[in-house]
């Protein structure tokens, strides 16, 4: 398989993402804590208005709208489609997985207490998050330096990190050495810029 190129250019968004998360402390912290952001974003957004309840025409029921979250879910899980289709496919999958649970989780709590427990959730997840970046990483989040892209690619990110290292994927052959040669590169480069301006 080919590498694909533009928007759906895995290898570079990898390769940004993890010049970002290249200690073993900051990347466990960002694979725990990663998909409970994207959950709990969910279960807020399930308050959005909605297009139509699916419950009405028999593919669930119990709070599953076509609603931003909906919309937003489908995107995200097109997007991994398409940078990679196995890998993607899975992502894609969990992806709904947390819609349909963050829709039948915030129906029942309901928004007074749901907006709480996404509060909480958030404000420990995104803590814990900018305390592995300034305790082990070493270095500002990817969030500060390209919003759209960190936001973006980090649950497929940590995803992908998992099933490499559990069972040594790679979306194509060679993937995860020309990945690895960029990061090493980019943190070469922040590292040497960042040394010339302590001086």
């Amino acid at each position: 398989m080919a590498k694909k190129a533009g928007i759906f250019d895995l290898e570079t968004h990898f390769a940004f993402y993890g010049a970002y998360h290249s200690n073993p402390v900051n990347i466990l912290i960002h694979t725990l804590f990663v998909w409970p952001i994207f959950f709990t974003s969910l279960m807020l957004f399930y308050f959005t208005p909605s297009i139509y309840d699916i419950s009405q025409i028999g593919l669930g029921g119990h709070g599953l709208l076509l609603n931003f979250g909906f919309f937003f879910t489908l995107t995200y899980a097109l997007f991994y489609v398409c940078l990679d289709k196995k890998a993607g496919t899975l992502a894609a999958l969990l992806c709904f997985a947390c819609w349909v649970g963050a829709s039948f989780i915030s129906a029942r709590l309901g928004y007074s207490l749901a907006w709480k427990v996404v509060l909480a959730a958030q404000l420990f997840c995104w803590t814990g998050q900018f305390l592995g970046h300034g305790v082990f990483e070493k270095r500002v989040p990817a969030i500060l330096d390209n919003l759209a892209q960190a936001l973006l690619m980090a649950p497929f990110f940590v995803l992908l990190e998992v099933i490499q290292s559990a069972f040594g994927y790679e979306p194509y052959s060679g993937f995860h050495a020309s990945v690895k040669a960029k990061i090493d590169a980019e943190i070469k480069e922040w590292k040497d810029n960042k040394q010339k301006k302590s001086t």
